[in-house]
């Protein structure tokens, strides 16, 4: 007699999109992924209606892909930036969203009917790739989303870690330059005020500044600087550009010095890099790497790989799924 499948159901929350989907318990496959805009100024109760409604149509077309019943599915993990209070499922402060103290847990719980958890949308990427990704293996993993801003997650001896008060794995604002750029955190020299996307972008307007007549990436946005995003510099890189391959290549520099800290300080088995900037592929990963092996400890460079996501669109969705099974049922 076969063992009827039971599936769970992820959600990865951003300001801008939000992503759902399903899998089976043992994360064999992804089921009925589906994205649509997040659209926060209509308020939370709004957001939460999009999500709750998405969530239903992952579990309707679950249902009529496999053949399941609404009772085979266990439960929703959600992945949302923070900082959060997990234990109370409470998102506590998210500029992106705009939200105080918001119970996003039990509110999606309430309107779907079905148990939910609450994490870290890095920490979810971060154990996505480490359950079903690039990390797959690892005991010692370093996640790093790249993105608006740089997220990123940490797992020690195979599981996630958050610290003492949930805010482990803040990668973005640990200092690479005492004296340096300004953060949107009101701190300075932060890793993400120079290697997130808006901070590539505005390093590329920098560079071109007087000099703009050299560079395709003018014509790219049809001389209007401001349209210029990271995504701008990436293709222009590819395409031979100087000016971009100058950007990539001290990006890859910045990323190199803050990665280099990590292995020091956790002696990781593997560095993942996911979102955006990642699609810069080799301009970026191979001056990254030599920049961390020029400044770490050999034995932690030697025992560690750094590779780029292999979950783009949906290691969010994959973790907060993972992070549902390890809560609830204690095992991954």
């Amino acid at each position: 007699m076969s063992v009827k499948e039971r599936y769970i159901v992820g959600v990865d929350l951003g300001g801008t999109n939000i992503v759902a989907g399903a899998m089976p318990l043992d994360g064999s496959r992804e089921i009925a992924m589906h994205t649509t805009q997040t659209l926060a100024d209509g308020g939370a109760a709004s957001v939460v209606d999009r999500i709750a409604g998405m969530i239903e149509q992952v579990i309707a077309q679950t249902m009529s892909e496999t053949g399941a019943e609404r009772s085979d599915f266990l439960g929703v993990g959600i992945g949302s930036p923070g900082p959060l209070d997990r234990e109370k499922g409470v998102v506590i402060v998210t500029p992106n969203l705009g939200w105080k103290n918001f119970p996003l847990r039990d509110e999606i719980s309430s309107r779907v009917h079905l148990e939910a958890t609450l994490d870290n949308d890095a920490n979810c990427a971060t154990l996505g790739e480490f359950w079903c990704g690039a990390a797959v293996g690892g005991r010692n993993v370093i996640g790093m989303t790249l993105g608006t801003g740089i997220g990123g997650g940490i797992i020690l001896e195979g599981k996630l870690y958050h610290g003492a008060s949930d805010v482990a794995g803040e990668i973005g604002h640990t200092t690479i330059d005492s004296t340096g750029r300004r953060c949107k955190c009101g701190n300075y020299g932060c890793l993400e005020a120079y290697a997130s996307g808006p901070a590539i972008a505005e390093r590329a307007r920098e560079a071109l500044r007087g000099d703009e007549s050299e560079s395709i990436i003018v014509s790219m946005v049809d001389g209007d600087l401001r349209k210029i995003t990271a995504q701008t510099v990436y293709e222009a890189a590819k395409r031979g550009d100087s000016t971009a391959r100058e950007v990539v290549r001290e990006t890859a520099r910045f990323l190199g010095a803050g990665v280099s800290n990590l292995l020091n300080m956790f002696n990781p088995d593997t560095v993942v890099l996911a979102g955006g900037v990642t699609q810069a592929g080799d301009a970026l990963f191979r001056p990254l790497r030599a920049e961390v092996k020029r400044r770490a400890f050999k034995p932690a460079v030697e025992a560690c790989r750094i590779v780029p996501g292999a979950l783009p669109l949906s290691a969010g969705v994959v973790g907060a799924i993972a992070t549902f099974k390890m809560q609830k049922l204690g095992e991954l």
